[in-house]
C-alpha cells in the first residue's frame, strides 16, 4: 500500500480539548487521511495543549488578553502560526473567541467549526441552557464551514438527540459531547477524500454519502 497523502490540520483549542483529543485519535489509525500538524489556544493553560504534547504534536499558545494592537493585531498572528505550519484545513475545536473577518477571509473554505446544537437554532454561548430554556425535544450540534457571521456558515453535518424531562445544561451537554467526538473527525475524513462540495445556493452535499430515513419522536409512550 502506497503512503497516504494527508490532510493536514491545524486544531485550535480553548479549554480540555476532547474534541481534539477525538481528533488525535482518529489521526492515530492508518488509514486516516489527515494529521495534526499544529495545536493552538488561546489560553497558555489549556489542557488541550497538554493532550498536544502527550502526543507529540507541536503546540503553541498566545495569551488574548491585552494583546498589543487588539483583535486584528491577535488574530493575524495566529494566522501567521498556523500559515508556518503547513496546515491545510483550521479546525475549531472549544475555541471560545470570535475570530475577525479577516482571519475568516483568509482561510475561507479552509475553516471549519463544531456548535452544541442543531444549527441555526440556539446560536453562541449558552447553547445547552438556551435549549432547555426554549422546551425543544431534540437537541444535538453541527459541523460547519465558518463565516464571518457567527455560526452561520454551510452545515456539512448534524447529528441529533433527545433533551430529556430531566436534563440539565450539564447532562445534556455529555449527551451531545459523545455526539460530537464522532462527527467531526468523520467530517474531517470527508473534507480530507475532497468528497465536500458547496453548492452555489449554499447547501452541503457530501458525495458517496447518504442521508437515513427515520423519524425520532420525544417524548413516547413506555412500551410493556
Amino acid at each position: 500500500m502506497g503512503k497516504i497523502n494527508r490532510l493536514k490540520l491545524a486544531v485550535l483549542v480553548s479549554g480540555s480539548g476532547s474534541n481534539l483529543q477525538a481528533i488525535i485519535d482518529a489521526c492515530a489509525a492508518a488509514d486516516y487521511p489527515a494529521e495534526i500538524v499544529l495545536v493552538f489556544s488561546n489560553q497558555p493553560d489549556a489542557k488541550g495543549l497538554a493532550r498536544a504534547g502527550n502526543a507529540g504534536i507541536e503546540a503553541k499558545s498566545l495569551a488574548h488578553k491585552g494583546y498589543p494592537g487588539g483583535r486584528e493585531a491577535y488574530d493575524h498572528a495566529v494566522s501567521e502560526l498556523i500559515a508556518q505550519s503547513g496546515a491545510d484545513l483550521v479546525v475549531l475545536a472549544g475555541y471560545l473567541r470570535l475570530v475577525s473577518e479577516s482571519f475568516v477571509k483568509r482561510w475561507e473554505g479552509r475553516l471549519i467549526n463544531i456548535h452544541p446544537s442543531l444549527l441555526p437554532s440556539f446560536k453562541g454561548l449558552h447553547a445547552h441552557e438556551q435549549t432547555i430554556a426554549a422546551g425543544v425535544k431534540h437537541s444535538g450540534c453541527t459541523v460547519h464551514f465558518v463565516v464571518p457571521e457567527m455560526d452561520a456558515g454551510p452545515i456539512i453535518a448534524q447529528a441529533v438527540v433527545p433533551v430529556l424531562a430531566d436534563d440539565d445544561a450539564h447532562s445534556l451537554g455529555q449527551r451531545i459531547l459523545r455526539q460530537e467526538h464522532q462527527i467531526y473527525p468523520q467530517v474531517i475524513r470527508w473534507i480530507a477524500e475532497d468528497r465536500v462540495v458547496v453548492g452555489n445556493d449554499g447547501r452541503v452535499a457530501v458525495r458517496g454519502s447518504q442521508s437515513p430515513d427515520f423519524a425520532q419522536i420525544n417524548p413516547v409512550n413506555p412500551q410493556g
